[in-house]
């Protein structure tokens, strides 16, 4: 990553890649669920309890009791008493939602930003490169990973606190809706990344009109077209 990227490396990144020896065995027992979770190891409705999670990693139930109440503010499960928790499904309308936000946010935010987009550009030309080379290795959770950055670093451009509480929050949800679609059409990978090459020019253009249209119709295609409608 360059230098500009490192600097906000844990703005950009999920929670199951910015792990190290500070976070604590909760957050990484969550972290390394929701992983999971976003790789369909764990289908909705599952059920998922604090003894097996405890077993499977090999610590004590208080931890995994914490890593599901951070599950749980991702919106991955829901708990459900003296039982564990239920991994959540993602119903239309949530990633009709989940989607029209992060775009009111991009496109809020590159509107913000203007023509000063220097440090922008520079950012982005650098994830896209890390894209191309996850879709060269056909990495599919590297290049929805490396999705999430893309949005993630227009949107914390803007330079709104609130807004980014909000999408860090968000990351592992919009992580799931990314995987699952991208999953779904492995095919047309191509297509999908020539569509963020075009959104990484018109962000770093500052032209925040094109960019919404483009946004919206590559959300459209992506998440809602004929594949996307089938999930």
């Amino acid at each position: 990553m360059r230098r500009t990227i490192d600097n906000m490396v844990d703005l950009l990144t999920l929670p199951w890649e910015r792990l190290d020896d500070s976070c604590t065995i909760a957050m990484r027992m969550a972290a390394f669920t929701a992983r999971q979770i976003v790789e369909r190891r764990f289908e909705a409705g599952d059920l998922l309890s604090e003894g097996a999670l405890a077993d499977s990693l090999g610590v004590s139930r208080t931890p995994a009791r914490e890593a599901m109440l951070q599950l749980e503010s991702w919106q991955l499960v829901r708990l459900v008493p003296k039982k564990g928790a239920i991994i959540t499904s993602v119903t239309s309308e949530q990633r009709r939602d989940l989607l029209a936000v992060r775009a009111l946010f991009e496109t809020n935010a590159i509107a913000t930003i203007g023509q000063d987009t220097a440090t922008l550009a520079e950012d982005l030309r650098a994830i896209v490169e890390m894209q191309r080379n996850a879709l060269a290795e056909r990495d599919i959770l590297q290049f929805a990973s490396t999705d999430y950055a893309m949005h993630a670093r227009i949107i914390r451009g803007g330079g709104n606190s609130i807004v980014d509480e909000v999408l860090a929050g968000l990351g592992p949800r919009l992580a799931r809706l990314t995987y699952q679609a991208i999953l779904d059409q492995v095919g047309s990978l191509e297509k999908i990344f020539a569509e963020h090459e075009q959104l990484v020019d018109l962000a770093s253009a500052g032209d925040a009109t094109k960019f919404g249209s483009l946004v919206r119709s590559h959300i459209n295609d992506v998440h809602f077209g004929p594949r996307g409608a089938a999930r």
